[in-house]
């Protein structure tokens, strides 16, 4: 690690002194709240809630774009952020703020409010993983377009237990059943084409650029896979910082927020935010073979099977 600059110093250097961020990619309920969580209580990372700023050129593009997802809980993550790093705490009247703030610069350029963030935090490397970004090609291309040098894990989780978490989660939130459950999102639709891709849009990119990582593999064996990243990174893997990370319950984004804005991440997470190591190491691959339970009497598609086997997953 001596010999050779660091990615984390590298890319300091061409950024004016801040690193480039790193964006987890992966659809929705692949364990990314959890692992973003992880990450950005390194004290070398900086980890954010859901900003969902891919869907727009411009703030106020993002603001009000993308049907009613960003009208319901999208804007969440950006305004406790905003929040948060404005005034250091997270209320109605803070939110309020955030938001005025927001709509008063709907015409910035979404590097440039990524920029905003990056001064707030300081040199750390902010932690990003809203799962729109994969919605749609354009989301994700402005991604790459947006960040060419920046780093990108891409998250895996089993179709079957992803799909069985979205059900279960539509299920017990009313609000995300209305802007979620409808057929085009079915939940195997969803994580194939989420997939397909990041694999597509992030194979081209430079050799360690990017990451690839089962999240059950990842969650279920944590001392063996975060000094693997933070090496890929190029921040420090030594027994203090991996124990900030077994804390992201410590994020201030780590908990309901205020009324007026309380998502911004997963609402399993924001409930209970603690790792939980004994649950972790039961997490199991489920088969791709047998009947779905959201679709009696079918199989998975055979191009869904055909891609997670290409993903490692059988």
């Amino acid at each position: 690690m001596l010999e050779t600059a660091t990615m984390a110093e590298t890319a300091a250097e061409r950024g004016g002194g801040y690193p480039e961020p790193l964006f987890i990619l992966a659809p929705p309920r692949s364990f990314t709240s959890i692992v973003c969580g992880i990450l950005g209580q390194h004290p070398q990372c900086y980890g954010l809630p859901e900003l969902n700023l891919f869907l727009g050129d411009t703030l106020g593009e993002v603001w009000g774009g993308f049907a009613g997802f960003m009208k319901s809980f999208g804007r969440d993550g950006l305004l406790r952020t905003f929040a948060q790093l404005h005034d250091g705490a997270q209320n109605e009247d803070t939110i309020a703020r955030a938001q005025q703030w927001i709509i008063s610069r709907s015409d910035w350029p979404i590097r440039k409010v990524f920029d905003h963030i990056q001064e707030q935090v300081g040199p750390k490397i902010l932690v990003e993983k809203s799962p729109s970004t994969l919605f749609r090609a354009e989301f994700l291309e402005r991604a790459l377009r947006t960040f060419p040098e920046a780093n990108y894990l891409h998250l895996i989780r089993h179709p079957r237990g992803t799909a069985a978490s979205v059900l279960s989660l539509r299920a017990a939130h009313e609000e995300i059943a209305r802007v979620a459950n409808v057929p085009m999102l079915d939940p195997e639709r969803v994580w194939r084409i989420s997939h397909e891709l990041s694999v597509t849009l992030t194979e081209p990119l430079p050799v360690g650029q990017s990451m690839r990582l089962k999240g059950e593999a990842l969650l279920s064996h944590l001392d063996v896979y975060l000094p693997q990243i933070c090496e890929w990174l190029g921040i420090r893997s030594d027994a203090e910082a991996i124990e900030a990370m077994m804390h992201p319950e410590n994020s201030p984004y780590a908990c309901e927020g205020p009324p007026n804005a309380p998502r911004g991440n997963d609402p399993n997470f924001l409930e209970n935010p603690t790792i939980d190591p004994e649950r972790l190491a039961r997490i199991k691959e489920p088969s791709l073979v047998g009947e779905l339970s959201w679709r009696p009497g079918e199989n998975f598609d055979p191009r869904t099977v055909k891609l997670a086997r290409q993903l490692g997953y059988s």
